[in-house]
């Protein structure tokens, strides 16, 4: 069996939607429907939440997900990306505790409605296909083909070009978007690029757009109780 570490990154800063990984979203707090999804899953080896904030660390404890560092505070502000999160925590495993894994998944708590069937499934994927990576998207909730900038005087002239002029939605190409609720990568993979790789060894796991709610502010909250209420 490969060892597959799976990172959840939870700081507690969040302008738009304070204390967000910890507000409660029906009968748990928002991180809480994260890591019991993951602790479900057939594949995961360990699971760590990757935070620098108190309340979030004994919440994780609390739903039985070690919290083994605090994360640094360059890590943790608004500047700080999700490669220089998860390579911490790759390295911190490896140089104190002596874990090495050959996988890295990426679980972000704002998406709550991803569940194990779709941890599952994105793994299953990556062992089938070979691949490098593992990367969820989700079909585009309006056509891009159908959005443009606009020019200083609002005008729209030219504003959907003129092959896509008169198609109805529906016949338009499907696009498909990222949806952020996981990433999967080969460590070696992770460390050489430094970046989630998307080249042909890369391949998309396609979820609906119910479970594709990403938590960034009150109406995504908001959202994402009501689809938890139906």
């Amino acid at each position: 069996m490969k060892k597959i570490l799976a990172i959840i990154p939870a700081r507690g800063g969040s302008k738009r939607l304070p204390r967000k990984n910890v507000l409660p979203l029906g009968e748990k707090p928002l991180i809480g429907w994260t890591i019991d999804e993951a602790k479900q899953s057939k594949y995961i080896t360990d699971i760590v939440v990757s935070t620098d904030n108190a309340e979030v660390a004994k919440v994780a404890s609390q739903f039985g997900c070690p919290v083994p560092f605090m994360r640094p505070q360059n890590l943790s502000d608004d500047n700080a990306s999700s490669v220089d999160v998860v390579i911490h925590a790759v390295e911190f495993f490896k140089k104190q505790l002596g874990k090495e894994y050959d996988y890295v998944l990426l679980l972000q708590p704002t998406s709550p409605l991803r569940n194990v069937s779709d941890i599952d499934s994105a793994i299953e994927m990556l062992f089938e296909k070979n691949a490098d990576s593992v990367v969820s998207v989700c079909e585009c909730e309006h056509s891009p083909l159908w959005t443009n900038t606009l020019p200083e005087n609002l005008s729209m002239a030219n504003f959907i070009r003129e092959e896509h002029r008169g198609i109805r939605s529906q016949d338009l190409p499907k696009y498909y978007r990222l949806n952020g609720a996981l990433y999967l990568t080969k460590v070696n993979r992770f460390l050489e690029e430094k970046c989630f790789a998307f080249s042909s060894k890369t391949f998309a796991f396609i979820m609906t757009q119910a479970k594709s709610v990403d938590i960034d502010n009150e109406i995504d909250f908001q959202l994402a109780s009501l689809l938890f209420k139906s």
